[in-house]
């Protein structure tokens, strides 16, 4: 599925991105990944914090190239199964990506305990990719940098 057939069906819509708004989530996501090592805090809270900078990451992809999110249900996993599609991404990370997405949600909504093979994870995830992002944004739309 392309990002125009995500369009069609609604799970995305169309935006112009700026190079203000993708600076301001680089820089939300630099945070978020700085909160994410802080070992005073919960596991959870860590975990949250790296998964809050892969959604933001996931979010610059798509604002790079002219979508974001629909409003509906479902906006995280479609904005990580994107990334092949937004910036190359192999889909083997995306299988990882998504796995974290479930552990995120067992424990937003179940209560699940999250530990530290999940949140290293998360955090490795996090910071490689902003690595992608990063080189990405400079091959192809280093005017949003």
């Amino acid at each position: 599925m392309t990002l125009q057939n995500l369009l069609e069906i609604g799970q995305l819509k169309e935006h112009e991105a700026t190079s203000e708004e993708i600076q301001t989530l680089l820089i939300a996501v630099r945070r978020n990944l700085a909160d994410a090592q802080i070992k005073a805090v919960s596991l959870e809270t860590r975990f949250d914090a790296a998964y809050k900078a892969i959604m933001q990451l996931s979010m610059i992809a798509l604002l790079a190239n002219g979508f974001r999110p629909g409003s509906g249900a479902g906006h995280h996993m479609t904005m990580i199964q994107s990334l092949p599609k937004s910036i190359g991404l192999d889909r083997r990370r995306v299988v990882i990506l998504d796995a974290l997405r479930r552990k995120r949600n067992a424990a937003d909504y179940m209560g699940s305990y999250v530990d530290h093979a999940a949140t290293d994870a998360c955090i490795t995830e996090a910071q490689a990719l902003l690595a992608d992002i990063e080189l990405w944004l400079s091959q192809h739309r280093s005017d949003l940098l």
